[in-house]
């Protein structure tokens, strides 16, 4: 079984082992994870995820300003396209919007114009954008239609939202990524959701080193319990979890084609 984990943040885990993040990686190869994107958050930190995916061949990296990362001067579109020039990068993100942390105007106009810009260099690159959504859907797919490009589209990761925005979501051309969240006692709607996504246009990961899945809540998260996400993911599509695996491996292949 090879399967993906498309979306986790390879820097921010600590291990405690004495070869690191060669032995999360190791741990998750062992499991059958045969790829890793590491996600970008914040510009100042991209030498970190860069040096990660050049030192390892199954892993790729992302270039983005996440939401809620503070951002004092607005980066121009050339600067971010010149970080994003790079054999490894496969997506620009994480970037879009996060209501549920920001209550005041100016936060939130700032957070718009910051995904704006992103949206637009994704479209310049033809390259897809990792969108983070929280308590907003209306401004997220109002930009999304504004700047974006349905020739590179995206994936609304970590997806917690309803199934209203995930329908308008597939009818821009974007894929939906589910997290460990999926397996939460509590989240009986979003497996609802879950079972209405065409198994063409869905995703998983771990978000790691957040949102451990069952039964490995309260732990660190790892890229290896991405297995746990496809699990519940195939078991709410009554499929073999290795169908599942080559499923959403073939989704990830198709958003972030490599040329």
């Amino acid at each position: 079984m090879n399967i993906v984990d498309s979306h986790c943040h390879l820097n921010m885990l600590k291990p405690e082992q004495a070869d690191g993040l060669d032995y999360i990686l190791r741990a998750a190869r062992e499991r059958g994870v045969a790829e890793f994107l590491c996600i970008g958050v914040d510009l100042d930190k991209w030498q970190e995820v860069r040096e990660i995916a050049e030192r390892h061949d199954d892993v790729y990296a992302t270039v983005g300003i996440h939401p809620l990362h503070p951002v004092d001067s607005l980066p121009s579109e050339e600067a971010l396209m010149i970080l994003a020039d790079h054999p490894k990068v496969l997506a620009i993100g994480e970037a879009g919007l996060d209501y549920f942390y920001t209550e005041s105007h100016e936060q939130r106009e700032a957070q718009k114009q910051v995904f704006g810009l992103q949206l637009r260099v994704a479209s310049k690159l033809n390259l897809p954008i990792v969108v983070h959504t929280r308590e907003a859907r209306e401004d997220t797919l109002e930009l999304i239609r504004a700047y974006g490009s349905t020739q590179s589209a995206g994936v609304l990761h970590c997806f917690t939202e309803n199934w209203e925005m995930a329908k308008a979501a597939l009818d821009l051309g974007y894929y939906i990524s589910f997290s460990g969240i999926l397996t939460f006692r509590n989240a009986d709607s979003l497996r609802e959701v879950a079972r209405k996504v065409p198994l063409d246009r869905v995703l998983v990961e771990t978000d790691s080193p957040y949102l451990a899945p069952v039964p490995h809540r309260g732990k660190t998260n790892e890229p290896q319990y991405v297995v746990e996400v496809a699990q519940c993911l195939a078991d709410l599509h009554q499929l073999p979890l290795a169908r599942m695996a080559e499923l959403t491996t073939a989704n990830y292949k198709a958003l972030f084609h490599r040329t």
